[in-house]
């Protein structure tokens, strides 16, 4: 795709590591400002110091998406003066205990879950889409996860935490499709994160041997597609939940 328009700036969520990372450093190298959201604020700052260090335009801050007091002062303070934000990419999320089955499910972790999959996805969105009303345009994309269509045992709490966030985004899509606002997902399957470049090769390829191209997905590649979602370009789709699994869940 084509450079983004200037100015063009995206919130990435979840900046330090994996996809928030990969799509925080592509967006900027094709001139968005990019501001690196992340609870590990270090990381969060790591990132956007490379983006500078590249020639992009970056700032970072420490935010816990699943504490609406706490955060409520970091959106004022990027919201509040006359950059306009044009996209947010939440990319937050975590599995919770896993390889469990529903009966031993702890409800403590099951909240913990879903405290960051699913309201953490809802509070960061309240909080930019005033501002994105008042300018009648906004990228806003989630996270999900091939597991919220599909299901993986062993998962309970992932698997219910990220289908209620497909389920959130076809509804948001369809409340502010009027508004030149589009609210989407991306469902990848297994990514090749440093976090799985670490596991067990058996591990890995009982993973992939349900993807029909037999290979985990690149950063880049979700990179890419992340990028495109939130470009004027894509301004036709709203409450959708795009692929991203090699062909495993081609709906």
């Amino acid at each position: 795709m084509s450079d983004f328009p200037t100015p063009y700036t995206i919130a990435v969520v979840g900046a330090a590591s994996g996809i928030g990372q990969a799509t925080a450093s592509l967006v900027a190298s094709r001139g968005a400002e990019v501001i690196c959201l992340d609870r590990d604020g270090e990381g969060a700052e790591a990132v956007a110091r490379e983006i500078i260090a590249s020639g992009g335009k970056a700032s970072a801050h420490a935010i816990d998406i699943a504490d609406r007091a706490a955060q409520q002062p970091i959106w004022d303070a990027i919201l509040g003066g006359t950059r306009p934000l044009h996209g947010l990419v939440n990319c937050a999320g975590i599995t919770g205990r896993t390889n469990l089955k529903a009966h031993a499910v702890d409800p403590d972790d099951f909240d913990r879950v879903y405290r960051i999959n699913m309201l953490g996805a809802l509070l960061v969105t309240q909080a930019v889409l005033p501002h994105m009303l008042d300018r009648n345009y906004g990228r806003v994309l989630h996270i999900a996860s091939i597991a919220g269509k599909e299901g993986n045992a062993g998962m309970t709490a992932y698997s219910a935490t990220k289908a209620g966030l497909i389920g959130m985004v076809k509804s948001m899509g369809k409340d502010y499709a009027e508004t030149g606002i589009t609210i989407n997902a991306l469902a990848p399957a297994v990514i090749r994160t440093p976090l799985v470049a670490a596991m067990p090769e058996a591990q890995v390829t009982y993973m992939t041997d349900k993807i029909p191209m037999k290979r985990c997905g690149e950063l880049s590649e979700a990179a890419e597609m992340i990028a495109w979602i939130v470009s004027p370009a894509c301004s036709f789709t709203t409450g959708f939940t795009f692929d991203l699994s090699g062909g495993r869940a081609t709906y």
